[in-house]
């Protein structure tokens, strides 16, 4: 009991010295703008002239046509085509309701043996990334799964999870995942949907023992992506091939994550472990 005892306080003493000295961390990314059109106002009603009034010299004959002929025979006929197009409507809305889940989420964490080219890397593409178009995004996504797959040797943990429902769901667990990420560390770049913002007076915080760094892809989709679990060296790629293959016409929404930012800071294994306990060793 007294062992147990003094591993609960050790952890959570662990805990609060990495909340009080998170190192820093980057990101990357959005959902992609489209403008919204102006309202547009009404213009002035036009007036045309009105004719003036014609009387005829002598009032006609009245005919009356047995049967109820004449235009009355069409109302019957539109009231039917409009019951057979809302039985079609109604009926393509459930068949589409019963299909199933539209689009998924997939977020994918490696942690690697960090290295200063690898965060400048990261660093140059999360400035120069176009965050405000599905493009762009794309091409985010990308260029990120090109430098993992680069970075191979290099991994040693992994975490992918993938989520599938309707796109609204989908977005709002890619919202949960990213503002997950973010509380990881202590923010010193971002840039997302086209706006930017640096910590530049952040001081780096080099310790001993320091050799991981974190990177998570994390991406809404309308393709529905497979999972890949349990998670292995092989099926990390696969995981990374599957989210580049987003294209502009899929994407709905990506991030680029990565921690430490700053050169020469990098991750303890105990801060992996704490930070990110869901990590399966690759």
């Amino acid at each position: 009991m007294l062992k147990t005892m003094r591993r609960l306080v050790w952890f959570l003493l662990l805990a609060i010295s990495l909340a009080l000295a998170q190192k820093s961390g980057g990101g990357a990314g959005g959902r992609p703008y489209s403008p919204t059109p102006p309202p547009m106002s009404p213009g002035p009603a036009p007036v045309f002239p009105t004719p003036p009034p014609f009387y005829p010299p002598y009032p006609g004959p009245v005919v009356v046509y047995p049967g109820g002929g004449g235009s009355l025979g069409i109302v019957p006929v539109l009231v039917v085509l409009g019951l057979v197009l809302v039985t079609v409507y109604m009926v393509r809305g459930l068949r589409q309701a019963g299909e199933g889940p539209t689009a998924s989420g997939a977020r994918l964490r490696l942690a690697l043996l960090a290295r200063p080219q690898m965060q400048k890397a990261l660093r140059r593409l999360a400035e120069e990334a176009d965050t405000t178009s599905a493009k762009g995004l794309a091409d985010l996504v990308d260029e990120a799964a090109l430098l993992l797959l680069r970075e191979e040797p290099a991994w040693r943990f992994g975490d992918y999870q993938v989520a599938v429902g309707s796109e609204e769901e989908v977005l709002a667990r890619f919202d949960a995942w990213m503002l997950e990420e973010r509380s990881k560390y202590q923010e010193t770049f971002r840039h997302f949907e086209g706006k930017k913002h640096a910590l530049e007076a952040y001081p780096a915080q080099v310790e001993p023992g320091g050799r991981y760094l974190v990177v998570s892809l994390l991406l809404a989709d309308r393709r529905l992506l497979p999972p890949q679990s349990p998670l292995t060296r092989s099926r990390a790629r696969q995981a990374l091939m599957d989210l580049a293959g987003s294209s502009s016409f899929t994407l709905l929404a990506a991030y680029l994550s990565w921690t430490p930012e700053r050169e020469g800071e990098a991750l303890t294994e105990e801060e992996l472990l704490l930070l990110y306990p869901e990590l399966e060793k690759l």
